[in-house]
């Protein structure tokens, strides 16, 4: 194995690569354009306990581009993988090796599905690091690997495997069931993952409360039901494995819990999110990792903006964002059927007074402007206007208006005044203190 191209420089694939490409110059990276930038600019750096060192491999966001690979290390996060799999099949040859270090149990079945030949090693990383900034990786506990074939037996490709990993000075260790051994980890990863965010600390909190021996147990064991169900069994103590594991690395925080703080994605779906959906296809509860799932998006998932929701926020305690079903929702007493008030629109609105009802306004708010998404558009109305009068228009003959027809919110303000305000494509709502922004060159008249 000559060539081998490192998918992704984050916390796992730039260490390891890193590593790797200390010894073997046929070690190249494929990567996003922002850590490609940083690693052409200053190399890949590795600020470890064990010393500090950088390596200037080559690298590039197109996989045709570097040599084609005999060995692919895949270090890139679990919901990347489609994406980088067109990336990489273009290069692919019958003899190329995929080696899995990601979080999850599906990698390997995904691979085999799409590229239908038998070509992928499954593997387990065992490391605490963190990216630093894009291009530096800083590196503070272990940093092995256990790798196997998936029917168990010892293949001279995965001996070989072993080789490149034990001459870069990274312990490798074979396993005779490495499918096992990624369930095991997801044990540990579907613990303290999602408990880390909860309590917004590390590891040890949870150790050292023992209100949360039951929880762990409560966790462990529906993942284990899950495994068994699906044939591989796991150890009847596997909670107090878990447990006794995690004391000598209690100072951490998790890889969940670091892309939570940086803003990154999390890999929920494919840790505790994949053992709720592995239930239901069973028919085995997973109450505990459904809340934990929940509870995490809830947390780590960025408010939503953009076409099809609509923000009230300026003068208000909290700013409060909707879409359509969340509008849908609210008390019926609000809603106002469009057409009459507007014979030539069938369709749905709710009155203003609804949504303003919502937000805790500042005591002295007095104005409402209505902005269209694209910035150019808004008008402005008392508050006592937009009560009485304002109307939010969001469906049309049961369907979400159209762009065509100002959707998907159109403001309208019936008994106004036809140029009073009928702004499309409203994506903001502002409440102001005294008049705020309007566009219109005719403003209807104070409200008596």
């Amino acid at each position: 194995m000559k060539e081998i191209l490192m998918l992704g420089a984050g916390s796992v694939g730039g260490f390891f690569g890193a590593r790797l490409a200390r010894q073997n110059p046929g070690v190249s990276f494929l990567l996003r354009p922002n850590t490609l930038a940083a690693v052409k600019r200053n190399g890949l750096t590795i600020r470890s306990v064990d010393g500090t060192f950088t390596v200037r491999p080559q690298a590039a966001s197109d996989a045709r581009e570097l040599p084609r690979p005999d060995l692919i290390v895949l270090g890139v996060k679990a919901y990347d993988l489609d994406e980088v799999l067109d990336q990489i099949e273009p290069v692919l040859t019958d003899k190329t090796v995929i080696l899995t270090l990601q979080n999850g149990i599906d990698t390997e079945d995904r691979l085999l599905a799409r590229l239908q030949r038998d070509c992928v090693v499954g593997g387990v990383a065992y490391i605490y690091s963190k990216i630093a900034e894009p291009g530096v990786i800083d590196h503070y506990k272990k940093g092995a690997v256990a790798i196997g074939e998936l029917m168990g037996h010892e293949s001279t490709r995965l001996l070989a495997i072993r080789d490149l990993f034990a001459s870069a000075g990274i312990p490798c260790h074979l396993s005779k069931d490495i499918r096992r051994a990624k369930w095991e980890k997801m044990c540990w990863n579907c613990v303290f993952n999602p408990i880390t965010v909860l309590i917004d600390d590390h590891v040890a909190k949870a150790l050292d409360h023992p209100e949360m021996t039951g929880v762990i147990r409560q966790i462990v064991g529906e993942v284990a039901a899950v495994s068994a169900a699906l044939k591989v069994p796991l150890p009847a103590d596997m909670p107090e494995r878990v447990v006794k594991t995690t004391q000598e690395i209690r100072d951490i925080h998790t890889s969940m819990y670091d892309d939570w703080k940086a803003g990154r994605r999390t890999e929920i779906d494919y840790l505790n999110g994949y053992i709720v959906k592995k239930g239901r296809e069973l028919g085995i509860p997973t109450p505990v990792n459904e809340a934990l799932t929940a509870m995490i998006k809830t947390i780590t998932e960025k408010e939503h903006t953009g076409p099809g929701w609509i923000r009230i926020e300026g003068a208000v305690v909290q700013p409060v964002s909707f879409d359509r079903t969340a509008i849908a929702a609210l008390p019926a007493e609000h809603y106002l059927d469009v057409s009459t008030v507007m014979p030539d629109m069938k369709g749905r609105g709710i009155r203003l007074k609804g949504l303003l009802d919502i937000p805790a306004l500042a005591i002295d708010a007095d104005h409402v402007a209505f902005h269209a998404v694209d910035g150019k558009y808004s008008a402005c109305l008392t508050l006592q206007q937009a009560r009485e009068y304002g109307v939010l228009v969001f469906e049309l003959d049961g369907a979400p208006l159209p762009d065509a027809k100002g959707g998907p919110f159109r403001l309208i303000t019936p008994g106004l005044g036809d140029l009073c305000a009928n702004v499309k494509g409203v994506g903001r709502i502002e409440i102001t203190k005294g008049p705020g922004r309007d566009t219109r060159q005719t403003v209807c008249p104070p409200s008596p």
